[in-house]
């Protein structure tokens, strides 16, 4: 399985079985990290974790602080698909593939705007 990336007519294919999703809250400016998994049911939520609290960002009961991150597992099935949004005012979504993260708009070689892009598990 790889990941597919699509946004305003572009697909872009990336030989991952693993990655993270990384963001800053348009309000707080406080990071949030997912770590997802490329199955063949779609895309599965391992872990999440956010670097703060507040404004609709609050962590659930079972989060734990570690080394600064409150960490928990959503405990959700896989998604067939992410749509993600960009609002523009908290820079982008970045992609996180062992340490290295690049931006959504590197990775589709576009500036996406206000565009979605979509994520999903795909053939390579």
């Amino acid at each position: 399985m790889s990941l597919c990336l699509a946004s305003a007519g572009v697909v872009k294919t990336l030989a991952v079985t693993a990655f993270t999703l990384a963001w800053t809250h348009s309000i707080e400016k406080t990071a949030w990290q997912e770590d997802w998994r490329v199955t063949p049911p779609g895309l599965q939520l391992i872990e999440a974790r956010i670097k703060g609290f507040g404004a609709g960002m609050e962590p659930p009961p079972e989060a734990r602080l570690i080394d600064g991150w409150f960490q928990w597992d959503p405990h959700r099935p896989p998604q067939p698909d992410l749509v993600l949004g960009n609002s523009g005012a908290a820079g982008e979504w970045r992609l996180c593939d062992g340490g290295d993260c690049r931006t959504l708009s590197e990775i589709l070689g576009h500036d996406i705007g206000a565009h979605t892009t979509t994520l999903s598990a795909c053939e390579p």
